[in-house]
């Protein structure tokens, strides 16, 4: 029998450690708070996940929350507190759902990045040009059978497939050729869409074949939070769209677990609302951050 689902969903953001000349004014690692407003805005509260934590304290973490994302961001993805963070909470996700215990992740930009390379077991990531550029979708046709864009209204996906919704911000990028040549990766995970910046063609969207574990190249959860003027920024309806269903196709993945904190206090004491942002300019690439020591 199915269990019900989960009406108060807890996803953890995993923090990126911030510019060594913010370390002691601001703190060691931040949170963009574009990312909290995304997943609040599809029903769910937010737990930030910090770096530098024990195994036990990243593993009673895990059984305290839903879900878990994997933000952008410029972090090694073979060495550096994040991606360790990233491979613990990984296994810990994988174990869980090959035990009947229901657990998603998201990656986005550097975390879809971060989710290759713990599968390939090396970084495989080519430059491309595609630094603050705007793209449709090409969806593969297990793009359009796939669990995350089944999800979403037809007149969406068709919008997300025929105008320059999805934001880029990156400079290296998973070819179609590095994953082909792949076999961990291909055995692991399912192309749903991929890119071309001019020269090469490269994967956009993926999702795991037998976990709810799902990659994105770009960036949902900017149009409608960040407002710095770049080519790549879109704020359209139909853009801002695009990012809610995204949002909240991973929030009723999350609804599947029923992790919880042991008490209500804990719960409490993990919150994101502990926390204030702070204003970086509407210049600024994230317009908010959260900074945590």
């Amino acid at each position: 029998m199915n269990q019900p689902l989960n009406s108060r969903p807890i996803i953890g953001v995993l923090a990126q450690e911030a510019r060594k000349d913010y370390h002691a004014t601001r703190g060691f690692s931040y949170i963009p708070a574009c990312y909290v407003k995304y997943l609040e805005a599809a029903g769910a509260r937010v737990v930030p996940v910090r770096l530098n934590l024990s195994e036990e304290e990243y593993t009673k973490i895990f059984n305290s929350i839903n879900g878990l994302v994997l933000p952008g961001g410029g972090s090694n993805l073979l060495e550096s507190p994040y991606s360790r963070a990233a491979g613990i909470l990984f296994n810990l996700a994988l174990r869980a759902n090959d035990a009947s215990d229901y657990f998603p992740i998201l990656g986005s930009c550097h975390g879809f990045q971060q989710l290759t390379v713990l599968i390939a077991k090396e970084d495989l990531l080519t430059l491309t040009d595609t630094t603050a550029v705007a793209l449709p979708l090409e969806l593969t046709p297990m793009g359009h059978s796939s669990r995350l864009f089944q999800s979403f209204p037809k007149d969406v996906l068709r919008s997300l497939t025929e105008g320059n919704l999805c934001p880029h911000f990156h400079k290296w990028s998973l070819t179609t050729e590095s994953f082909n040549r792949n076999p961990r990766l291909q055995e692991f995970y399912k192309v749903l869409s991929t890119n071309h910046d001019g020269k090469q063609e490269f994967i956009s969207t993926i999702e795991a074949y037998r976990y709810p574990i799902y990659g994105l190249q770009w960036h949902p959860e900017k149009s409608p939070f960040e407002w710095i003027d770049k080519p790549g920024m879109i704020h359209s309806t139909a853009a801002i769209r695009v990012s809610f269903y995204s949002g909240s196709f991973f929030v009723s993945e999350a609804r599947k677990s029923n992790h919880r904190f042991p008490t209500q206090e804990e719960e409490e004491r993990a919150l994101i609302y502990n926390f204030s942002p702070i204003f970086n300019g509407v210049t600024a690439i994230f317009v908010q951050n959260y900074y945590f020591d």
